[in-house]
């Protein structure tokens, strides 16, 4: 037997003919279509409407968010002891310096130091935020920062 668009059949097994329902008494499965007795779930597009009547449960059982969530980006942190260890006296401290130290991935959103950690050396940082404490610590080594 030669091997042609008109012999090819799919192996056998791995199709299945669907239950024939609902064709008479003889069938096997007659008079309630293998649907049981009465019952929404017996009428034709109950099952379905049942699923979206659960709808509203299953949304009642998630929890509601609280609050708010700003969709703004944050600026990056960067710590006074991170600034000691890249830092150099003399130098201008920016965005694009840190950046090419690996301090910080992305500049666009800005930057923001915080007071965690000591700082030693006299830094001139220009276009970054601070927080209190570490614009307080940079003007005490006699640094300063420039916005």
């Amino acid at each position: 037997m030669t091997l042609t668009p008109s012999t090819i059949k799919p192996s056998r097994g791995s199709k299945r003919s669907s239950k024939r329902l609902g064709r008479g008494k003889g069938s096997g499965k007659g008079t309630y279509s293998a649907r049981g007795l009465k019952g929404q779930r017996s009428r034709s597009g109950g099952k379905s409407g049942l699923k979206r009547r659960s709808f509203k449960a299953q949304l009642q059982k998630v929890p509601k968010l609280r609050g708010f969530k700003s969709f703004k980006d944050k600026p990056e942190t960067v710590t006074l002891a991170q600034l000691e260890k890249v830092g150099e006296e003399g130098v201008m401290v920016t965005s694009l310096f840190l950046k090419k130290k690996g301090v910080i991935s992305k500049s666009k959103n800005g930057i923001k130091i915080v007071a965690t950690g000591d700082l030693k050396k006299k830094l001139e940082i220009t276009d970054c935020l601070a927080s209190k404490g570490a614009l307080e610590a940079i003007e005490k080594v006699g640094g300063k920062l420039v916005y």
